[in-house]
């Protein structure tokens, strides 16, 4: 084998007031390095949001030296955070290969070369047939789904096909040297752990706004499930008190979706379940019954926006009216729902946008979350906006028009926020999460105990930003 001892690392940071995002773990660097495991003599797994000891790059630099680590395979999936890791990536002994992975690193190949200029490659798409060639030592040239420099040059190699689902093996959870928890700083609030588990991958619809329809590199991944043996399998084996279904659609193929119930039961599978799906799921009252026997607890819906004609710009496959239906039907039931909507589309005004925590309050949903309208690379939104006038799209793929800046959609953001999220909301959903069992007593009164932390923690978060007024009055004040 030529390389000794491989480290696999997640390299970007929390700060306490977002160390929440540490409550999962980073699967896709796992699935890589699983596939890696057979192709060195030692595997390492960093993940430094749980490594304090770490976080500085030079310490981190001597555990490399130390560990006689003679190869370096990170991972950059999101724009958050990208120039403090490409800094800390950077910093790494630039003796040692770096080979980096992910979306981001897939969407920005070009621009990572030129910021991380120790980058030797860069695996792009998913990645687990590609690394087992990269640790061979295959010729570069012969890799499939690979950028890399020779000599000044950074050459691109074709891409590689998406490989079948059932010949990719699972995570293997023994290499982490840690459970995920939420945490609050370098508290963990409750004992409860969490983990993913992707039974599918692809999803057979095509909204035109989704990041993940297709990747990237322009590939399409058409819907592929794993059997249903292999996912039973993986659920018994993992020890995580909570599993989020991370499946595009998990009702897909809803007697499917009834099947991994039914062998949960039959398995005395314990464990509390999130999942993702679209709001055709309401039409299948056989398999909702069937997953809370089973143990879910949340469903994940893209809502996307109260308005018909952009739910059409989005090809989203249904209105408003079929929304309301399905939340007539799913409100019988004891789950919690998250709706997922989305401002700033194309040719939408203020006064539309504001429409969502409105809607999102009749309709009953629990929670939401709002984010921009984003035209990445191979969006089938690309040429609309091109013909908007006074629309526009950054090389990042942030949208913004003439009317509404990027900080103005910002502030149209929090509005949404700060309106659905009244303080009566928060304790009614403090109350569902208890009575539909998705925490227990014990573990709501440790949220309480951590509140004055994480509440000291968002205030001297708004001080620093002199905003503490203007957020106070919009909790309080502002329910418009």
């Amino acid at each position: 084998m030529k390389y000794k001892h491989a480290l696999f690392l997640n390299p970007y940071l929390e700060s306490a007031s977002t160390s929440i995002m540490g409550v999962f773990p980073p699967t896709g660097l796992e699935y890589v390095a699983t596939s890696a495991k057979d192709f060195v003599e030692k595997l390492t797994l960093l993940d430094l949001r749980y490594e304090k000891d770490l976080s500085d790059p030079n310490k981190l630099a001597d555990f490399i030296r130390k560990e006689k680590i003679d190869i370096v395979c990170a991972s950059i999936r999101w724009d958050r955070q990208f120039e403090d890791v490409c800094v800390r990536l950077n910093l790494l002994p630039d003796n040692i290969p770096l080979v980096i992975g992910g979306y981001k690193a897939t969407e920005r190949v070009q621009e990572l070369f030129s910021i991380c200029p120790n980058t030797q490659i860069i695996a792009r798409g998913e990645a687990e047939e590609t690394i087992k060639e990269i640790l061979k030592d295959a010729p570069l040239e012969n890799i499939l789904g690979i950028s890399y420099r020779k000599n000044d040059k950074v050459i691109h190699n074709a891409n590689r096909p998406l490989p079948d689902v059932n010949t990719v093996a699972i995570p293997d959870r023994d290499l982490r040297r840690y459970r995920y928890r939420i945490k609050m700083g370098d508290v963990n609030v409750t004992s409860a752990t969490y983990d993913y588990i992707l039974t599918a991958r692809g999803c057979p619809h095509n909204c035109k706004f989704c990041t993940f329809n297709i990747n990237p590199l322009g590939q399409k991944r058409t819907y592929s499930a794993r059997s249903i043996n292999s996912v039973i399998e993986e659920l018994e084996s993992i020890k995580a008190d909570t599993v989020v279904f991370f499946d595009d659609n998990f009702a897909v193929e809803p007697k499917r979706a009834e099947k991994i119930c039914d062998l949960i039961i039959e398995r005395k599978i314990r464990k509390r379940f999130i999942v993702q799906a679209r709001i055709e799921i309401a039409n299948h009252p056989s398999l909702l019954d069937k997953m809370i026997k089973a143990g879910f607890k949340v469903l994940l819906l893209g809502l996307e926006s109260p308005h018909d004609h952009i739910l059409t710009q989005l090809n989203k496959g249904f209105d408003s009216n079929t929304v309301r239906k399905a939340f007539s039907m799913l409100r019988k039931y004891p789950m919690f729902t998250h709706g997922s909507f989305i401002y700033g589309n194309i040719g939408e005004v203020e006064e539309e946008m504001m429409c969502i925590p409105k809607f999102a309050k009749e309709i009953g949903v629990d929670s939401i979350a709002c984010s921009k309208l984003r035209v990445d690379k191979y969006s089938p939104l690309k040429e609309l906006a091109k013909r908007t006038p006074g629309y526009h799209v950054t090389d990042r793929g942030e949208g913004y028009s003439d009317m509404y800046s990027h900080p103005a959609l910002k502030k149209i953001g929090k509005r949404i926020k700060f309106s659905f999220y009244t303080p009566f909301k928060i304790l009614k959903i403090s109350w569902k999460f208890l009575t539909i069992g998705l925490f227990t007593f014990r573990e709501i009164i440790s949220f309480i105990i951590a509140a004055p932390f994480l509440l000291k923690v968002l205030l001297v978060k708004e001080i620093q930003k002199k905003r503490l007024g203007d957020s106070l009055r919009r909790i309080f004040i502002s329910n418009k």
